[in-house]
């Protein structure tokens, strides 16, 4: 994992914040708030910004396909 990761930078900003006392725990407490987050952001079943990406383009595709397949329909409906 890169440190440019979303998820050590959304960890960094936490351990920024807490009180003095806390960050003394330092690396311990950094793997438990990884982990934490970790299992948190897995049970919300989220995707990745590539896949809603590649997703919205199939659908704009379809979209696309729908429309025109229900102008050949209005057209095959005109000449009956």
């Amino acid at each position: 994992m890169t440190k440019n990761d979303p998820l050590d930078s959304m960890i960094d900003r936490i351990m920024a914040g807490l009180p003095a006392g806390l960050t003394t725990l330092g690396r311990d407490a950094e793997k438990n708030i990884h982990a934490a987050l970790k299992s948190t952001l897995r049970k919300m079943d989220l995707v990745t910004r590539e896949e809603f990406d590649i997703q919205h383009d199939v659908l704009i595709r379809t979209r696309s396909r729908l429309e025109a397949l229900e102008e050949q329909v209005k057209n095959l409906e005109r000449k009956e």
